[in-house]
């Protein structure tokens, strides 16, 4: 089964996808009313850690496949499905909104290597389009095996500038 075949199967019955983002969002408003300023303590921020990444790995997923899609593919907005590109995204945000109002992000568990996941995965996205556009391999015609070093070694340097530049 191919990722397009996956979307069409999930574009032919999108319920569970509506009713699956729209319960993330209520279910993190709700722990808010319940929690009675206690977000902080033990149980509710792992209740929220839980939360945070059952919307967050499907909501960066379809960020980065949207940003792929539109620098690689050059596919048009109009064209976007709304279901698995928006919603997961909207939910997402809505999510993180509702918990973020009620506790500090820093107090969830895991939330800093959520950071460090969309971090590599822009950095490997803004690699990906230069290297696209620049047509690098194509000029200099070096082994595959150089190309993955190089690679690698601009990713480790980007990370070492964000440690510098951002502290994280």
């Amino acid at each position: 089964m191919t990722l397009q075949e996956l979307f069409d199967l999930i574009g032919n019955s999108p319920n569970y996808v509506i009713f699956y983002f729209s319960l993330l969002p209520f279910a993190a408003l709700l722990g808010s009313v319940l929690d009675g300023d206690r977000g902080h303590t033990s149980p509710w921020k792992y209740i929220y850690s839980v939360i945070i990444y059952l919307v967050s790995i499907p909501g960066l997923f379809a960020l980065t496949l949207n940003v792929y899609l539109f620098l690689f593919e050059k596919r048009s907005v109009m064209d976007m499905d709304l279901i698995l590109q928006v919603l997961p995204i909207v939910s997402m945000i809505l999510t993180l909104l509702v918990i973020r109002n009620n506790m500090e992000m820093r107090l969830i568990p895991g939330f800093d290597k959520l950071s460090g996941l969309l971090m590599l995965i822009t950095a490997v996205l803004g690699l990906m389009w230069i290297v696209d556009r620049t047509r690098l391999i194509a000029f200099i015609q070096l082994r595959f095996e150089f190309v993955i070093l190089i690679f690698v070694a601009l990713l480790l340097m980007m990370r070492f500038g964000f440690k510098r530049a951002f502290g994280a």
